[in-house]
């Protein structure tokens, strides 16, 4: 199949690596900033990370906003608005996560903004402005620190959405590997899952010849099944490095320049966070292989691609492969059903599709035509056993 290249791509975003980044940070924000330091739960004050912030910050008026949650909602993040327009605060430091990554475009947005915060991740008010953006990337997982993505939940009717803001991508992000010392082993297997479903959105489809795209794909693809492989050594820097740049060029946007992409698996998995609770990584790893055998013909020759390329199998199929992505992600004890991640409502496949017919999300059509029967069958396959 013939297929046209066609694409502009931008990534303005500065990224400062290693373990002196920090340094970096007291020339990238202006002497005379009004800073918002955003950040989540506070593990940030335990492992040092907020001193070293703060030092850097020195000599600049800084007020702070703690308590983003894992899943950003619109009620908190909508304090942290009113925080800023009531200081006049005019820059926005997450150190965080993807999360608090995401919560700091949303602020710099609706700070900006006059009317219902849910107007921009909804799509309603386009947002055309937003206040400077800068991140300290404390979990390496969603790329966020350096796209125009984001997701934030609305508690009240748990809705989760999708979002994109291009004027809050983040102008710099700090990337210092030694961040990961403290963090626990789920948020590292969530990472390493969370990285790699995000390539295969953009990887899965069917070819088109996209020799750099499909290779760059595959070679983030490869270093994390070894990052799994060798999860024993997580505490290595070598390992953290790696697994720290991988999660960010997976979503940095330069893999799905130009070729056909499906994010099905999020759109789906959402729901699942919204409902429940679940971590992000592990509700991508209970959607993805079903959603991959229910669409197995439309994908069958990328995942056959797959199988050679990044698992190293001889002439696979793409239920080979499939097994194999599986076993990828048991290896890393993460769910693959419903159930393994202590879910057992007896109704929960229901609940999942009448929260996909709310939000528009049950027949989500492109390359594999993905109808509401195919949903349906998704998410049954998803929440049995």
């Amino acid at each position: 199949m013939s297929h046209i290249f066609e694409f502009s791509y931008h990534n303005p975003t500065q990224i400062h690596f290693g373990p002196n980044s920090f340094a970096s940070l007291g020339e990238l924000i202006p002497r005379d900033a009004k800073v918002l330091l955003l950040y989540g739960g506070g593990s940030i004050k335990r492992n040092g990370i907020y001193d070293q912030v703060c030092n850097a910050l020195a000599g600049r008026e800084v007020s702070e906003f703690g308590g983003v949650e894992a899943n950003p909602t619109l009620e908190t993040l909508s304090a942290a608005v009113d925080q800023v327009k009531r200081q006049k605060i005019n820059f926005i430091l997450g150190v965080g996560g993807g999360s608090v990554a995401d919560g700091a475009k949303f602020i710099a947005c609706a700070a900006l903004y006059a009317g219902d915060g849910w107007d921009i991740v909804s799509g309603k008010h386009v947002a055309t402005e937003a206040l400077p953006v800068g991140i300290v990337l404390t979990l390496p997982a969603t790329g966020s620190e350096s796209n125009a993505g984001a997701v934030v939940t609305r508690k009240a009717t748990q809705e989760k959405r999708v979002f994109f803001v291009p004027p809050a991508r983040p102008r710099f992000a700090i990337l210092n590997p030694d961040v990961m010392a403290s963090l626990p082993d789920r948020q590292l297997e969530n990472g390493v899952v969370d990285a790699f479903v995000h390539v295969c959105e953009q990887y899965l489809t069917y070819p088109v010849g996209a020799l750099v795209q499909d290779g760059y794909a595959e070679a983030v693809m490869k270093a994390l099944k070894t990052l799994a492989d060798t999860f024993d050594q997580r505490q290595q820097t070598t390992w953290r490095q790696n697994l720290m740049w991988a999660a960010n060029q997976a979503l940095c946007g330069i893999i799905g320049v130009g070729v056909p992409v499906d994010w099905a698996t999020h759109r789906m998995a959402v729901e699942l966070t919204a409902l429940y609770g679940i971590d992000h990584g592990r509700t991508l790893s209970i959607i993805q292989p079903w959603l991959l055998r229910e669409l197995i013909e439309a994908k069958r020759a990328k995942l056959e691609q797959m199988g050679r390329n990044v698992f190293g199998l001889v002439q696979p199929s793409a239920e080979e492969t499939i097994a194999a992505i599986e076993t990828f992600y048991r290896s890393l004890g993460m769910p693959v059903h419903l159930s393994e991640a202590g879910i057992t409502e007896p109704d929960a496949a229901t609940r999942v599709m009448q929260a996909l017919r709310a939000h528009g999300n049950a027949a989500l059509g492109g390359h594999a035509e993905l109808d509401e029967a195919k949903t349906e069958r998704i998410i049954g396959a998803a929440c049995a056993g």
